[in-house]
């Protein structure tokens, strides 16, 4: 049984320059779990947009020079304002994307974690004292490098991680001075309006962030609009390199897709390294970049890693995000689960074997299992984004490695092995962004470098690396002589 009952369905407006506006389109967000609408949103439009960036634009002359301690105290403020509101974000995102209940209290925990973080880098900037005296008519001379806040920025985020994924744009942006413009996804636009809610209670200038959502038309103007200085979007691979192909001189951070591969040595824990297998290649359903989607496993044990892998997904429990139980809710729209299921019955038509799973109802997908697969199969050169695996075995790490780089993404990919001198070879090999030793490629703390090569992204997020990006070093020359 549920363990809370549905919010009476209300009409959100959306923030434009410290403004809580109710105009535009009003359309209905609707449950992806049973398709009942629970909550109603106005989508902006042109005009509206172009107001957001004004207001942007004239916020940043304020927020740019506020001092570190302020930017600091804005996102102390935020934190505890999600605090105190944890179970009303958890309950949002578990009706409007479908994310199990107890999966939307820890993106809760995550993004007040994201803007403490935040909150710590805000002072401590890095800069750079720099010697200059190196040549007999240099002497005296001496510089130092100061980074500054780059202007207005753009930011577009999914529907996978609608809390987190936002706090990801919006408190690297605070802690930098950064004035910001914020699409949401279409899907999940109302736990995006709640922190917009807390931003702007916590004391952020007016103007400072505007959230809204916006038909992709329309969003457009946040691409061309060269008054925003970047652009940082997270997304689909295919939207996010054609929006890089027209931005034009604005600096463009990229978070991308993945279809992303762990590898199973022979001498690993095969018990711990099936858990989280299992953890990895199902949670919400696999709906995140960094799913488990390829099990690589040394031969010698591969027989007994899948059988245990098998006996960890017969445990989960499909059903109602609302359910304290449910460990895997629905897929964030019906179509999603129909290409996922058709790419696995193809598979299946190729001469893959059907573990486990492979069943559809609605939105909801068994959780999935296939063996014998090929590499040019969509279930591995693509990425599924869906709550199914492939597990095939290997016989040299090398090959192995090679599979893992046989994809045009890059993200994260996991290793586990007890042998040092594997590890290190794998991580000079891989081509990811980051390699996760003795765990899942699933695994993230959000003050960590994110991001990856290849199809899969340009630039990183994490809070210290984030705001490397929306900000740029200016040099300041000394002449003492």
């Amino acid at each position: 049984m549920a363990d809370m009952t549905a919010a009476p369905v209300s009409t959100q407006g959306f923030l434009l320059d410290g403004k809580w506006v109710e105009d535009g389109d009003a359309i209905e967000i609707r449950s992806p779990f049973d398709g009942s609408v629970v909550g109603r949103v106005f989508q902006g439009r042109r005009v509206h947009a172009e107001a957001a960036i004004a207001a942007a634009v004239k916020a940043f002359g304020t927020t740019r020079r506020l001092p570190a301690f302020e930017r600091q105290r804005v996102l102390r403020r935020v934190a505890q304002n999600i605090q105190e509101r944890k179970e009303e974000f958890a309950h949002t995102m578990a009706l409007e994307a479908g994310k199990p209940i107890k999966a939307a209290r820890t993106e809760v925990e995550r993004a007040i974690f994201t803007f403490s973080v935040a909150a710590e880098e805000s002072t401590r900037i890095p800069g750079e004292y720099l010697s200059l005296d190196w040549q007999e008519y240099t002497a005296g001379r001496w510089g130092i490098v100061r980074r500054f806040p780059l202007g207005p920025i753009a930011g577009i985020t999914p529907f996978n991680f609608p809390l987190n994924l936002v706090a990801h744009k919006v408190a690297p942006a605070i802690a930098s001075g950064c004035s910001m413009v914020l699409k949401p996804a279409p899907q999940t636009p109302m736990t995006a309006l709640l922190l917009a809610e807390s931003v702007q209670q916590a004391g952020w200038p007016d103007g400072a962030l505007n959230v809204l959502p916006l038909a992709n038309e329309d969003a457009g103007l946040l691409v061309s609009d060269d008054r925003l200085k970047m652009i940082s979007f997270t997304g689909s691979a295919a939207v996010g390199w054609d929006i890089k192909a027209r931005a034009g001189k604005k600096k463009v951070v990229l978070e991308l897709g993945g279809n992303a591969a762990v590898i199973v040595h022979s001498d690993a824990d095969l018990g711990y390294a099936a858990d989280r297998c299992v953890a990895g290649g199902f949670a919400y359903a696999g709906q995140t970049c960094i799913s488990v989607q390829r099990i690589l496993v040394e031969r010698s044990v591969s027989s007994k890693f899948t059988e245990l892998l098998l006996a960890g997904v017969k445990k989960l429990k499909s059903g109602d995000p609302l359910d304290s139980g449910t460990d895997l809710g629905p897929l964030i729209r019906e179509s999603d689960a129909v290409r996922a299921s058709d790419w696995v019955q193809e598979a299946v038509r190729g001469g893959a074997r059907l573990l486990c799973g492979g069943q559809r109802s609605g939105s909801v997908l068994e959780p999935t299992v296939l063996t014998a697969t090929r590499p040019e199969m969509k279930v591995n050169c693509q990425e599924i984004f869906a709550p199914v695996v492939t597990v095939e075995p290997y016989d040299d790490l090398n090959e192995a490695l090679r599979q893992v780089n046989n994809s045009a993404y890059g993200l994260q990919a996991g290793i586990f092995t007890r042998d040092v001198k594997l590890l290190f070879n794998a991580y000079e090999e891989l081509e990811v962004g980051g390699l996760i030793a003795g765990d899942i490629p699933s695994f993230r703390i959000d003050h960590m470098p994110y991001g990856g090569i290849k199809d899969s992204g340009l630039g990183r997020e994490g809070l210290r690396y984030a705001i490397e990006e929306m900000t740029e070093p200016r040099l300041l020359v000394m002449n003492l002589r």
